[in-house]
């Protein structure tokens, strides 16, 4: 695996002969000027740049360190800038992370400290790299699902292995967790992918028409039936039907559903004829079915029919990192397509993302982003952009022996994430050794599966 690509715009030999050797883990590419800072840029494509903002000023009285900088963005608009700054010069440093550099360092240089930013940019452009060719990828199975929340990833393993067969599937998660998001690629994952996926969403249709919605009719079933319409179940034929919200079906309309998924045919309102209709089955749900079935809110043999496989959604809060990875995700969708130029988010703003327990989960998410987007006066989002309170986040745990604890069970969650379960290749990435890993994931209660 080749090393990944590091960009110094240097015009010191002696610091940036320094600076190559203190990142001798990346391949280092040099320039001392605008010019040849752009020309390696455009041959080399690095993910990160790191700059020096006091480069001497062209005859012109240019200030060449923000031309080189807007000129470096403005090439290359997924490029993590790190600028170099004077002691001091605090005015240049917000100025530059204005235009759109990702951080920026004071010197005199600590190289550990400067390590330490690279690293985290490269680690937020490889995770912004895999969204965009995610988002690419429209024919892809998990289109819409961006993620690198080691629970999440199972559930995504766990659909990988259920959509080949015939099982009928229950969905299980708060509003906003992409309930229908994972429907459909169970569908597209399934050898029914060449069918139709028809979804019925179960609470928002009043519950006199429900059945008719679900079932067809016949002409003369009812006052306005004019003609024969076939209903969604009939329309699933060949594919996929999606129930969603199942937990609000009348009682009535349950045992109707449930002869369906039982026997695999139906009648039409008002119909008397059997129709045989090959289709398979997921529903969803917000709500507890436990607790719908003790209180007679929902039949008991119908929540075997419908659950064979139970698949249980974490909620957004509770997938870590997800926040701020989906926040950039939306961020960049929502600039597209607005024509703005906002280009990411200041701490403080990523800091409430984090912290915010985001009730609508990635739904309302979604939301805040695109709304903040459209409203926003700079180029990075702020706090008030996206109506988060940061006092809202709470006080930080400064408990030293917590915070490495977190910081460790984080950090070997990533990993394992970014391997995709791959111990030995999560091992290197973190530094340590295969036996050193397992007593990390044991001791932190993580699973390799």
């Amino acid at each position: 695996m080749s090393a990944e690509k590091l960009l110094i715009v240097e015009d010191d030999p002696g610091l940036q002969k320094q600076l190559k050797w203190c990142f001798e883990n990346y391949e280092v590419i040099t320039a001392e000027d605008r010019e040849s800072a752009l020309a390696q840029v455009r041959r080399h494509e690095p993910m990160v740049v790191l700059q020096d903002l006091g480069l001497p000023p062209d005859p012109d009285g240019i200030d060449e360190g923000m031309a080189t900088l807007s000129e470096i963005l403005s090439a290359a608009p997924g490029t993590k800038v790190i600028v170099v700054t004077g002691n001091g010069d605090e005015t240049s440093a917000v100025k530059a992370v204005g235009l759109g550099a990702y951080d920026f360092y004071q010197k005199p240089v600590d190289t550990d400290v400067l390590n330490l930013i690279v690293s985290r940019a490269f680690h937020v452009a490889h995770l912004e790299r895999q969204n965009r060719e995610l988002n690419r990828a429209q024919q892809s199975p998990m289109d819409g699902l961006i993620t690198g929340s080691q629970r999440m990833l199972k559930v995504t393993r766990l659909i990988g292995k259920v959509a080949p067969t015939n099982a009928t599937v229950l969905l299980l998660g708060e509003t906003g967790t992409g309930k229908e998001v994972l429907a459909q690629a169970l569908h597209r994952l399934s050898d029914r992918a060449n069918g139709k996926f028809v979804a019925i969403n179960c609470a928002a249709i009043p519950e006199n028409l429900l059945e008719s919605e679900l079932f067809g009719y016949e002409r003369g079933a009812f006052t306005g039936a004019h003609k024969q319409t076939v209903g969604k179940v009939e329309l699933a034929d060949g594919g996929t039907l999606f129930l969603d919200e199942i937990g609000d079906m009348p009682m009535p309309l349950q045992s109707k559903m449930l002869r369906f998924l039982q026997e695999r045919v139906m009648e039409r309102v008002g119909g008397r004829k059997e129709i045989a209709v090959d289709a398979r089955v997921i529903c969803a749900t917000h709500q507890n079915l436990t607790d719908l079935i003790r209180d007679n809110g929902f039949r008991e043999d119908l929540y075997y029919r419908v659950s064979e496989v139970a698949v249980e959604i974490p909620p957004l809060r509770d997938r870590d990192g997800d926040a701020v990875l989906l926040a950039r995700f939306f961020l960049a969708k929502a600039a597209e397509r607005h024509g703005s130029q906002v280009r990411g988010f200041t701490d403080k703003a990523l800091a409430a993302i984090a912290a915010h327990t985001w009730p609508g989960n990635v739904r309302q998410m979604e939301n805040v982003i695109n709304r903040a987007v459209i409203i926003a006066d700079e180029k990075l989002l702020d706090v008030d952009d996206i109506g988060l309170d940061v006092e809202d986040t709470g006080l930080p745990t400064l408990n030293l022996r917590q915070v490495r604890d977190e910081a460790e069970r984080r950090a070997v969650d990533a990993a394992m994430s970014h391997a995709d379960g791959n111990i030995s290749k999560a091992a290197e990435l973190l530094g340590v050794s295969r036996p050193t890993l397992y007593d990390l994931m044991k001791k932190h209660g993580l699973s390799g599966s």
